[in-house]
């Protein structure tokens, strides 16, 4: 009794403490921009139908409603750099007062980061392109470290658990990003690794990796690099009844991921906390336009690889689109 007594207590005092200290912050509304006033934009080159970014776009609705500010959440239907520039751009022309981007293509997305930049408005880069943000004047990044060093993780656990040769499914051929991951699961596992190309259309990615695995019987090892094409290819493995020949894992998590490693069908998920993600950038560039605060250093939230121990106590999360 006394110890739910004693953790009640501290909830109810933590609440007061935060709560003082907003009100204390609200006392000097006068030199500040107010919330209602606020304009943050985020730009992604996450697709829709990609359960990875439904947890970043759940973060970034959360700020916005918590905060009582404006938010903005786009991305192009398909991976298209061009489309995502002509997106930062009119974030640009509307004058937010924060710019939330990822960056799969510097090369395509430069010149608008730059011109935002120029423009006075606080860039934040999540989850791909923290070098190339720094180069371009963002302030911070936030999402997992190195994707090549994620990688490399990746395939050092594989080689552990027995794998001998392994292909990496690409999802998004071009995107550096996904690049860099299968360049360093190539490296962890200490042998060269095969690129499958494939897309998030389910017809055509079982497809091309039914095509691989039927004429290269050697392959003991996959791993996907995001959770769409991951659920596409488990459920191939277990038609043809050959899922106990793979060892398989995969980047990012699904309920329906969280699932298969809870049943000992994939190895690991390797989770980027993508909520905080959306959450975290939104919050500080807001509390930057009330307040002219802002983090000094880059914010990781990755990576984390679930295995079975963890599966179970982060599915429910996983359910809601928060993990």
């Amino acid at each position: 009794m006394f110890h739910k007594k004693y953790i009640s207590s501290k909830i109810i005092f933590s609440n007061l403490i935060i709560s003082t200290f907003f009100i204390s912050m609200n006392s000097y509304s006068n030199e500040t921009k107010k919330n209602k006033d606020i304009k943050i934009a985020v730009v992604t080159h996450g697709e829709s139908s990609d359960a990875y970014w439904t947890a970043v776009k759940k973060g970034v609705d959360a700020a916005g409603k918590n905060l009582g500010i404006h938010v903005s959440y786009q991305a192009p239907n398909q991976f298209d750099g061009i489309a995502m520039s002509r997106m930062i751009d009119a974030a640009i022309a509307a004058k937010v007062d924060g710019l939330v981007v990822s960056i799969p293509d510097a090369n395509a997305l430069s010149k608008s980061i730059k011109s935002a930049v120029a423009a006075g408005i606080p860039v934040v880069t999540i989850d791909a392109g923290k070098e190339e943000g720094e180069k371009l004047g963002a302030k911070f990044f936030v999402g997992g470290s190195s994707n090549f060093d994620s990688g490399k993780q990746a395939g050092i656990k594989m080689a552990q658990a027995g794998v001998k040769k392994a292909i990496c499914i690409n999802h998004e051929v071009g995107n550096h990003n996904l690049d860099e991951r299968c360049e360093g699961f190539a490296k962890g596992l200490g042998k060269n690794v095969s690129i499958v190309s494939v897309n998030l259309d389910p017809t055509e990615t079982s497809k091309r990796v039914s095509v691989y695995l039927d004429t290269h019987k050697d392959i003991n090892g996959i791993i996907t690099l995001g959770p769409v094409p991951a659920i596409t290819i488990l459920k191939i493995l277990k038609q043809k009844k050959i899922l106990n020949k793979y060892i398989f894992g995969t980047f990012d998590l699904s309920s329906e991921i969280l699932n298969a490693i809870s049943k000992d069908e994939i190895l690991f998920g390797i989770d980027s906390q993508q909520y905080l993600m959306g959450y975290l950038p939104v919050t500080l560039l807001a509390q930057n336009a009330m307040y002219g605060t802002l983090p000094v250093s880059n914010i990781y939230t990755g990576p984390n690889f679930i295995t079975k121990t963890d599966s179970e106590k982060i599915l429910e999360l996983s359910k809601k689109g928060l993990r």
